[in-house]
């Protein structure tokens, strides 16, 4: 492998913090000050990311977390992202061109337009290819994995179009993970490239990029020396080549950091996970409190605050209304917003719900996927007319009329590796139930135990059922009810220890 023995700016930039403790008493007060005020540059690699496009938690993380990061105003962030047929037309209209270069991939030689766009601080650039991108959607293609391909193989082409070098390149699930392979394997011999870190996310270990062996190098254009990287269980995995080339991953929670590791929750990654445990780590994903705020939201039909809960009472009274149930403020709405599919803990609900609902309480369920699913619960609302409404559908307003509107917020996956819905329900007031698992098992805790919700931990429908009847119990007394409500609504949800968590894992590969 080719190495350099001349001292760059790149290797400047990764040793600056301890040259600069050493010498700042023997250099010029202005260039000392120079040194302290250099920024970081982050370049994130992701297949989405919020306002413009997303299908999911994803896009939610790279959209906050960069926007967190460079309100700090000591890194330099930029997001690159595919230019889709679906992102949104106000913010596409504002792109600017900068320019176009061709990519190779394999035998192919392929046109790449970028645009960019600068919004809170954070420089995006959107890779573009009409032949990869314009389409419906964002995934679900035969060939999503030459799309991605060519995709992260843009990235890594564009760099020196922008003149943007980054000291840590953070790849975002399987889509991403061929910058990483890229990095390390075509673009090690590169100067300008040697002292770029890698640091992989994995957001659900579920969805792992796998691929026939017989594609490596006429698909993916990685050469067969490289075929140990990549390779498990006799096939491509994109996603195991990103962990073993990568200086640091991490998953979006720390217990869901654990649980990959065990059979049960990693989809057949668990030994390459406990192989590469010394670079694994996880961070709690945060949520956005300035979009998610019910004292500003304009989806809601009042506004309301911790301070005063009043306007919240409205905003039940409306949705039922709106849901054609009947109208009744002391009787308890439990809510679920949901993909309907089986790791959700759908199967706990549908054993249950019917004991549940021999209470006083109204069910309010949103959501689609599987056909099994969707039929339950359509017809679970047309057996209990006046209790129970499905709206089998994805509707944002909607779902911020439910998240501000419900009393009690039902969520008892099978796995979660992190959740954002647990954290905006209690950002709106409205009480989490939730398993013990993953990023659930991180944001919410007991309330016997002086929580911001309610939890349980084995994966049976009795103990949810449990669980239900507690809050319910707890919800009859108003005022132990409010205080949780305020206690839900204060929980520090943001992105700032996060963030802080994410600087801290960019600096320790830094070093």
């Amino acid at each position: 492998m080719a190495t350099t023995k001349r001292t760059t700016k790149k290797q400047a930039a990764v040793e600056a913090v301890p040259v600069a403790e050493e010498r700042v008493e023997i250099r010029p007060a202005a260039e000392a000050e120079v040194k302290v005020e250099a920024k970081r540059k982050i370049l994130f690699v992701a297949s989405e990311a919020a306002p413009f496009i997303a299908t999911g938690g994803l896009a939610e993380v790279v959209g906050s977390l960069s926007k967190a990061l460079a309100k700090r105003g000591s890194y330099d962030v930029r997001v690159i992202l595919p230019l889709y047929q679906d992102i949104r037309k106000e913010y596409r209209k504002e792109f600017r061109f900068i320019g176009n270069i061709f990519v190779p991939l394999s035998w192919r030689n392929q046109y790449c337009g970028i645009f960019e766009y600068v919004k809170d601080n954070v420089t995006f650039y959107f890779v573009d290819n009409e032949y990869y991108f314009k389409r419906p959607g964002c995934y679900g293609y035969y060939d999503d994995g030459e799309r991605f391909a060519f995709f992260c193989r843009s990235v890594m082409e564009i760099l020196g179009f922008i003149g943007f070098y980054p000291d840590v390149l953070h790849c975002h699930d399987w889509q991403a993970a061929l910058a990483a392979l890229y990095l390390k394997t075509i673009y090690c011999y590169r100067p300008e490239y040697q002292f770029i870190r890698a640091v992989f996310t994995i957001h659900n270990i579920e969805y792992q990029g796998k691929y026939s062996l017989d594609i490596l190098e006429d698909l993916f254009g990685i050469s067969y020396r490289y075929q140990n990287l990549v390779e498990f269980d006799r096939c491509i995995n994109l996603m195991k080549g990103a962990i073993e080339c990568c200086e640091r991953f991490s998953t979006v929670s720390p217990t869901y950091a654990q649980e990959i590791k065990d059979p049960y929750y990693s989809h057949g990654l668990d030994s390459i996970i406990r192989r590469n445990e010394f670079k694994l780590c996880g961070i709690l994903n945060g949520i956005d409190p300035d979009y998610y705020d019910p004292r500003t939201d304009k989806a809601l039909f009042a506004n309301y605050s911790a301070d005063d809960l009043s306007a919240k009472a409205v905003c039940k009274e409306e949705l039922q209304r709106m849901l054609n149930l009947p109208v009744k403020p002391d009787t308890p709405i439990v809510a679920i917003i949901s993909r309907l599919v089986s790791h959700k803990g759908l199967d706990l609900v549908k054993e249950v719900i019917e004991q549940a609902l021999r209470q006083d309480m109204q069910f309010v369920l949103l959501g689609t996927g599987d056909s099994v699913y969707e039929n339950y619960f359509a017809d679970l609302a047309r057996r209990y007319p006046g209790k129970v409404v499905s709206v089998i559908s994805f509707n944002s307003d909607l779902s911020r009329k439910i998240y501000s509107g419900a009393d009690i917020f039902l969520m008892p996956s099978k796995s979660e590796p992190c959740g954002l819905s647990q954290m905006i329900a209690s950002r709106y007031g409205t009480i989490a139930i939730v398993r013990e698992t993953g990023g659930l098992r991180d944001s919410i805790s007991p309330y016997g135990a002086g929580g911001n919700g309610f939890t349980f931990h084995d994966y049976n429908a009795y103990d949810m059922l449990y669980v239900i009847n507690e809050a319910l119990g707890v919800y009859r007394n108003k005022e132990e009810w409010t205080a949780l409500v305020k206690k839900a609504m204060t929980t520090d949800f943001s992105w700032s220890k996060s963030a802080d968590s994410y600087v801290g894992l960019y600096e320790s590969v830094l070093k």
